[in-house]
């Protein structure tokens, strides 16, 4: 499952696109100013990003700018209310891989990202490994050893997570915002469930419960 970065200050905007994203499959995070735009770019979770020009803090043509001076890879779609020609060729002349104005129909927006995301990066792996366990990006399966296991869509979500943060401790919330892309009740046991079936598949001793803080892949199994 592909995921999406929206930087966009817009609440209404941005609550209007996550929708239509969540409503196609994608998964999105939403950050509202340029330094946050820029850091969460620059972590490698993310397969495309929407990027308004008006960010407060740094403006998106300065964020555009930052990332690629340091060769930050990523499809940026630019999201902008600006509609002069000289606008549009400074994005692109940026670094951007398109632009699109303010007003829009979702379904041109949806149309754009999907032709940004049909061409994979030819350095990405499409398998993620921690020890003797892997993750098949395109064909979703996890093995460890020689023994191919099978996930279900949010069993795969979450470990594709964790294997994307090897030995960090991540969070219940970070785990929520990233696999169920939105907040549940705190008091919801939703995490703790789909480890013990992560646990009951790949091995027990692999997650690590960290006492007050959440849990820890380890990879020196």
């Amino acid at each position: 499952m592909n995921r999406i970065l929206l930087a966009e200050d817009e609440e209404r905007i941005a609550s209007f696109i996550v929708k239509g994203l969540r409503a196609n499959g994608f998964r999105s995070e939403t950050v509202d100013n340029g330094s946050d735009a820029v850091a969460f770019a620059r972590s490698g979770e993310f397969d495309l990003m929407i990027l308004d020009i008006g960010l407060p803090g740094l403006d998106g043509f300065s964020v555009l700018r930052r990332l690629r001076a340091e060769r930050v890879e990523i499809p940026i779609i630019i999201l902008t209310a600006r509609d002069a020609v000289e606008d549009t060729v400074a994005g692109l002349s940026g670094g951007a891989d398109d632009y699109m104005h303010k007003p829009f129909a979702f379904d041109e927006l949806l149309a754009r990202i999907r032709l940004r995301l049909t061409t994979p990066s030819a350095t990405e792996s499409t398998v993620l490994k921690a020890g003797d366990l892997s993750l098949d990006l395109r064909t979703r399966r996890a093995r460890v050893d020689e023994l191919d296991i099978e996930l279900t869509t949010r069993e795969f979500t979450l470990l594709e997570t964790f294997l994307r943060h090897p030995d960090e401790v991540l969070t219940r919330q970070q785990l929520l915002s990233r696999v169920w892309d939105f907040d549940f009740d705190p008091g919801s046991n939703v995490v703790d469930v789909y480890i013990r079936y992560l646990r009951s598949k790949l091995g027990a001793e692999r997650f690590e419960t960290v006492r007050g803080a959440g849990y820890r892949l380890r990879t020196n199994m």
